[in-house]
């Protein structure tokens, strides 16, 4: 009797729960083969063929519907070219470089001498002429004129030409360099303000020394600032792969034309993780332009003044609305900044009736002007707003006395 319950009971559990997975089955089924509405339906997909010879990866890339790079690629990959830059460098042989007490008595000078050693730098760049001028970043060439680097500039035609330095710029990280040649592949330029976020990119340049690596990717951002790589900070962002030996590479568009010079990478393990930063086209070029015609460039700023980010318990104190805004917290009492009305403690919020969100915002805004100019500056100060006509002055003469 006790078998026959036992066994009536076990029949039992066993055709329950296959009334539930049955049931979780046949409710999933049901989700899949719902009607799908006629306005939301799609062509179906023709019949397979049937597998016969390996087609070319542009071909499967196109029958799938993804895009196809190969043309651009190709055409892109021969106007980028690998730098080397090598430069001396004096190293200290202090015995007590760090100790306090040391440069006490002896200063930051080095009276035990010093010792010669190069430094190598890898990178990349882009001939933007055939004529051979090639745009690369400042850091790729050592950003240190005086120590007279050597500059290899290696091209598509495995060819190795000696680069001369024209000019750098560090706040923008944009170095311009001319190389002998005529008739040399170029990368026209495209214009950066028209790039979208989601459009597709390519970066082409020499990640560990593997000349011509092209990695595909989107615009993920553009007008990126506040990151800490340069002082002149307007960056496009994307997720195409970006290592290093990547800076001073191309970033180019769909139509081949270079948007952006790939200049550096946020990663907690000094390795690609998803998120670059290229200098916009328009301002490569612009700042390429000066290059060659000054040997430098020329920007705007408001002579004498230091600024810093807003803090909230610093506008709290003075009644500001926000924290928006850069704070002068230095200024010299000589400069035409103090004469027409500036004065330390001032939160300058518009130049020109452009609002300013930060320091970055207003040296950008103040770069871009003309040198000679005045500018209109609103400042809050003590409760209120203050309008302020100030002359603005070139950046290479600036000084906080």
């Amino acid at each position: 009797m006790r078998r026959l319950i036992v066994s009536a009971l076990l029949l039992a559990l066993g055709f329950a729960a296959g009334l539930t997975v049955t049931g979780g089955i046949r409710a999933a089924g049901d989700v899949v083969a719902a009607p799908v509405p006629a306005d939301r339906m799609e062509p179906a997909a023709a019949p397979a063929e049937p597998a016969a010879e390996a087609q070319p990866a542009a071909s499967i890339a196109a029958v799938a519907g993804g895009p196809d790079f190969t043309r651009v690629a190709g055409a892109a990959v021969k106007g980028v070219a690998n730098i080397s830059s090598v430069q001396v460098v004096q190293r200290r042989s202090r015995p007590f470089a760090n100790d306090p007490f040391f440069e006490y008595f002896f200063g930051q000078d080095d009276v035990f001498g010093g010792r010669s050693r190069r430094s190598l730098s890898l990178g990349s760049g882009v001939i933007v002429s055939p004529d051979g001028y090639v745009v690369t970043n400042s850091h790729v060439i050592g950003e240190n004129l005086r120590s007279m680097p050597e500059v290899t500039v290696a091209l598509a035609d495995k060819r190795e030409v000696r680069g001369t330095i024209i000019g750098l710029d560090p706040p923008t990280d944009i170095a311009l360099l001319k190389i002998d040649g005529k008739g040399l592949p170029v990368v026209p330029w495209g214009d950066s303000s028209r790039l979208q976020v989601g459009e597709w990119v390519l970066a082409i340049g020499s990640p560990f020394q593997l000349s011509q690596t092209v990695t595909a990717g989107i615009i993920s951002a553009t007008g990126r600032a506040n990151i800490g790589f340069t002082d002149y900070e307007d960056f496009i962002q994307t997720d195409a792969a970006i290592n290093p030996g990547n800076s001073g590479g191309a970033l180019i568009n769909g139509r081949g034309e270079l948007v952006g010079i790939n200049t550096g990478i946020f990663s907690q393990s000094g390795g690609y993780q998803g998120i670059g930063f290229a200098v916009p086209s328009n301002l490569a070029h612009s700042v390429i332009d000066s290059l060659m015609k000054y040997g430098e460039v020329r920007r705007g700023t408001i002579e004498g003044i230091r600024v810093e980010g807003v803090s909230p318990a610093y506008a709290r104190e003075i009644a500001a609305p926000n924290t928006n805004g850069a704070l002068i917290v230095e200024m010299s009492r000589r400069s035409d900044a103090f004469t027409a009305g500036l004065r330390p403690g001032d939160i300058i919020v518009s130049v020109n009736g452009q609002a300013i969100s930060d320091p970055g915002q207003l040296l950008r805004l103040l770069a871009d002007a003309s040198v000679g100019s005045t500018a209109s500056v609103r400042v809050w100060r003590e409760g209120r707003s203050i309008d302020v006509r100030v002359p603005i002055a070139s950046s290479s003469r600036e000084r906080v006395r």
